[in-house]
């Protein structure tokens, strides 16, 4: 696949490689343009990463694992096995350095049929249901910050023979997708200073709760050499606290709160000198959301107790109670306005990414091919970017999105250890391939990475098999528009 390279000029010519004459003279299709500077990649990793997990995830670990030095040990565990991915995607994306991401990757190492399964199940499920679902929640957050007036309001009527109902939660949802979608569309560099914006915001809003903590709670380091194994707990099953069955659950809530480490992948295509700076988006973003983390986690047990923690209702958050100590009830407002800020930056580098897995596979022929089309204005795939926000919606409006994107956790896990896998495929097919980064701790690192993910697989399957099938459900369910697309590709 070619894209990417951004050479090309803006001639003008129509979607169908005429001139602007309309001569019928063929000219080269629109290419990509590297309009994303070193620090915008950097941002569209950490506002994908940056989510709510900080926020909401602390409660469950603590349950999880009991002791302060226990959930911090197992951030920072997570946080490692999560940079020991960045070390190689840095490689691969930098000798591969083209719209898709994982979609290139796999298909490159597999064949087509496995990057296409992988771009099928991110388009209609993962990334669509998880941009819903970040929709959804900002929302929730703004109602919250409001006073609860979004919920107040609904209307109702038939469409099409069908009643439907549109509640106040739903329009701001819908509104917050398609506003991020439009920002997207504007231009590569438009949507990476928009990331470059959301993200210093959220960095400030979490920081500044740390520090909040550390300067106006009544605080003790002694909080750090107790327990919390004994609080309420609300909602965490009796067998994922304490043990090791504690632990991997633990090691799954804040490996869900990195997920995003490698959210400019598919943005390869349009970052400035890639082979320099895509290294530097996917470590250097790391590094600094695994010191963010730490800081605040270390913030939110100087405050609090670990008792406390596990003790927070599960409608509520850490950072809610810890603000709640010296700035009282005003403190559910602020954490709901953290949250509403850090989601909606979370959405807009979620969309900026995700429509170029469906570009790649369209201008492959494995996708609705007008996918494939560049604006001649701004030189991003604009009908992409439309798409996914409306089968977003369309998620939102359904309500479907969290049992569709729980689903296929299980596979999302395997395509991340097929993407690891292909260093090793790419290492002996490609010898000779420039390396302008080569993967720090190869092999072993990379065989650490594939060991703990198989090992994640295993857990995820027996602890939530119906789950795991029906994400393999999903998966298969594209194999019959598979063979339509790819029935006229050369074999």
């Amino acid at each position: 696949m070619n894209v990417a390279s951004g050479s090309t000029d803006a001639s003008g010519t129509d979607v169908n490689g005429t001139d602007a004459a309309g001569a019928g003279v063929q000219a080269p299709r629109r290419e990509l343009v590297r309009g994303m500077g070193p620090w915008a990649a950097v941002a569209v990793n950490v506002a994908n990463m940056i989510g709510t997990g900080v926020f909401l995830k602390t409660r469950v670990m603590t349950c999880n694992v009991g002791s302060a030095r226990n959930v911090l040990l197992v951030w920072l565990a997570a946080g490692l096995l999560s940079l020991a991915g960045t070390f190689s995607y840095s490689e691969i994306a930098a000798m591969l350095p083209e719209a898709g991401g994982d979609y290139v990757y796999l298909r490159r190492a597999y064949g087509r049929l496995t990057g296409f399964l992988f771009g099928w199940m991110s388009f209609a499920v993962s990334r669509a249901g998880s941009q819903a679902a970040l929709a959804v929640g900002l929302a929730i957050f703004m109602n919250v910050a409001c006073g609860g007036i979004l919920a107040s309001w609904s209307t109702h009527g038939t469409v099409l023979g069908l009643h439907a109902q549109l509640d106040g939660l739903t329009l701001v949802a819908l509104a917050a997708i398609w506003t991020v979608a439009l920002i997207n569309c504007a231009s590569v560099s438009t949507g990476g200073r928009a990331a470059l914006t959301m993200t210093i915001a959220k960095v400030v809003l979490v920081a500044g709760v740390g520090m909040a903590a550390f300067r106006f709670a009544p605080g003790s380091w002694t909080h750090f050499g107790t327990s919390g194994l004994e609080g309420t707990c609300e909602g965490v099953a009796d067998g994922a606290r304490g043990g090791i069955t504690g632990f991997g659950a633990a090691m799954l809530g804040a490996l869900w709160a990195y997920d995003g480490w490698n959210n400019v992948a598919p943005l390869a295509g349009e970052i400035k000198n890639p082979q320099r700076n895509l290294p530097r988006a996917f470590v250097g973003g790391m590094l600094v959301v695994v010191a963010l983390y730490l800081f605040v986690n270390v913030a939110y047990f100087y405050a609090l107790t670990p008792l406390e923690i596990a003790s927070v209702p599960a409608n509520s958050s850490v950072a809610t109670a810890v603000l709640k100590q010296f700035w009282g009830p005003i403190a559910v407002s602020l954490t709901a306005v953290a949250l509403m800020v850090s989601s909606f930056g979370a959405l807009q580098a979620s969309s900026l990414a995700s429509a170029r897995i469906p570009f790649a596979m369209a201008r492959d022929g494995l996708f609705f091919r007008r996918l494939g089309v560049l604006s001649p204005r701004s030189r991003v795939p604009v009908r992409a970017i439309l798409a996914e926000a409306s089968w977003g919606s369309v998620l939102a409006l359904s309500g479907s999105y969290d049992a569709l994107t729980d689903s296929v956790i299980f596979v999302s896990w395997g395509f991340y250890g097929l993407s690891m896998g292909s260093l090793f495929v790419f290492r002996r097919t490609m010898p000779d391939a420039p390396r302008p980064y080569r993967a720090l701790g190869y092999p072993v690192v990379p065989c650490i990475f594939l060991g703990v993910t198989a090992a994640l697989l295993v857990n995820t399957f027996s602890a939530a098999p119906r789950q795991a099938l029906q994400g393999v459900a999903v998966l298969l369910a594209g194999l019959p528009f598979y063979w339509w697309w790819s029935r006229r590709l050369p074999q």
